[in-house]
């Protein structure tokens, strides 16, 4: 318990604006396919939807990275979750298709704000022991609004079908003022006594390009390209999740988010308890490679399963999976950055960033062509990094006490 309420209680304050900002989320999935049919969007529409997210997040993600260590992670955090409420409420409130995707750019940039700035802030108080356990916690807030999200967000669509977006946008709000109110700076952002040369690290920023190109040369290389492949595949499967047991099994929103929040539950239950643990006894690599497998194998069965209950039971697996493999991932990446937590949590969004990009084109576009494609794909790219994770690096240890 030390650790949540540690710093003015900052991981337990990152926690609970995560989770309000992922409910927010959530709130839209299962109202999807029928919001889609209102406005005459087709998959491959739907797919570069989901791509100019992630387009704008890959190109503004190492800057956020680098301003969050400049400027300090509260204040990135607190503009990246302004940006998320303004980009709901333009979902809900427009219709016309150039408008959706300006809206889908400004929730970009509010990934990139929000999310290596919590990534870099939780490196930044806990240690290397501790570091496995705060990103499983502030992975939990996320799956857990997951959860809360989807089921919420059937029943509050009888209000409305925008009804989810307003809410959405409203629970943004809320995550912001917690954020600017009650949550202190991390104390590596408050010292004056950094080395000059750490400095100077901290404020060269190369561009995007740049960046990326040599990433090829650092000893976390080809753990971000795991990254990369696992979010191509993760993103071909969850870009169609909704519109595929719509189509096939004529799901209504209330049943996709029973599954959906019944999938979610075994992931939250296994972040907040045993992760750590996880982490600490078989390290991240195992994990990472084990979480690979499973979701590859449970993708493929999804396309076998034709009852309510197996698919529940698929999803169930599948979402644990996934729910091991995020965290486990930061993690390893944490361990790399050394003082650079900012910036390499920064490369890592942008390789997730370019996988959501590829994956959601062409799984919405595959999903227009049939709709089992999209599963094949997800299975066959996450099955190539299961392979291509045994050959990552094993992240040094370094004591980054932070009291």
């Amino acid at each position: 318990m030390s650790l949540l309420f540690r710093n003015r209680g900052a991981i337990a304050l990152l926690m609970l604006n995560n989770f309000i900002i992922f409910t927010g989320i959530g709130l839209i999935i299962p109202i999807m396919p029928s919001y889609m049919n209102l406005l005459h969007i087709t998959g491959s529409t739907l797919g570069l939807l989901v791509a100019t997210f992630s387009i704008t997040q890959l190109i503004f993600s190492p800057l956020a990275g680098r301003l969050s260590d400049s400027i300090g992670r509260k204040r990135v955090i607190v503009a990246g979750m302004l940006l998320f409420a303004v980009s709901e409420l333009m979902f809900g409130v427009v219709s016309s298709l150039p408008l959706l995707f300006i809206s889908r750019m400004l929730g970009g940039v509010s990934a990139a704000l929000v999310m290596p700035a919590v990534m870099a802030y939780t490196a930044d108080v806990t240690t290397d022991e501790e570091r496995g356990k705060g990103m499983g916690l502030i992975n939990a807030a996320i799956t857990t609004g997951f959860i809360i999200g989807p089921g919420i967000g059937g029943y509050v669509a009888e209000f409305g079908i925008r009804a989810p977006f307003y809410a959405a946008a409203a629970a943004g709000l809320v995550a912001m003022l917690v954020t600017a109110v009650l949550l202190p700076e991390t104390p590596a952002m408050k010292r004056d006594d950094v080395p000059a040369e750490k400095a100077a690290e901290r404020s060269a920023t190369p561009g995007l390009l740049r960046q990326l190109a040599e990433t090829y040369r650092a000893p976390y290389f080809i753990s971000l390209v795991v990254i990369f492949i696992s979010s191509f595949g993760l993103a071909s499967f969850e870009t169609v999740f909704a519109l595929f047991v719509d189509h096939k099994f004529s799901f209504t929103p209330k049943d996709i988010a029973f599954v959906i929040t019944f999938g979610s539950i075994a992931g939250a239950v296994v972040q907040l308890t045993i992760f750590g643990w996880m982490i600490n006894r078989f390290g991240e690599r195992i994990m990472i490679s084990l979480s690979l497998i499973a979701a590859a194998v449970f993708v493929v069965m999804g396309l076998f399963v034709h009852s309510f209950w197996l698919i529940v039971i698929v999803t169930f697996a599948l979402f644990l999976a996934v729910d091991i493999l995020r965290p486990a991932l930061g993690t390893q990446m944490s361990k790399f950055a050394d003082e650079q937590q900012g910036y390499v949590a920064g490369l890592n969004s942008a390789f997730m960033s370019l996988g959501n990009i590829i994956g959601p084109i062409i799984a919405g576009t595959m999903f227009d062509q049939n709709i089992n494609y999209p599963y094949m794909l997800a299975g066959l790219v996450l099955g190539l990094g299961f392979l291509l994770s045994l050959r990552s690096k094993k992240a040094p240890s370094r004591s980054a006490v932070q009291e």
